[in-house]
């Protein structure tokens, strides 16, 4: 898993990872774009945050929470 910042946001890519980028981005949560959304929607993952018309991200705390929900 890579290091998270204490706070901030983080955008789909880098939770869900993106090898095409050069260099590729690890996955924290390895699932597929389509499973995450669907995950948001049934409250599995956590809500999104609008920074802005085409911005979507999310709390490190929420991602730090899932991640320890998701260890048990």
């Amino acid at each position: 898993m890579s290091i998270l910042p204490e706070t901030g946001y983080l955008r789909l890519s880098h939770i869900i990872g993106d090898k095409r980028r050069t260099p590729a981005i690890p996955a924290i949560v390895p699932v597929s774009k389509s499973a995450w959304w669907q995950g948001v929607k049934v409250g599995r993952f956590p809500q999104p945050v609008k920074l802005g018309p085409q911005t979507t991200a999310w709390r490190v705390e929420d991602i730090r929470e899932l991640i320890e929900r998701l260890g048990r």
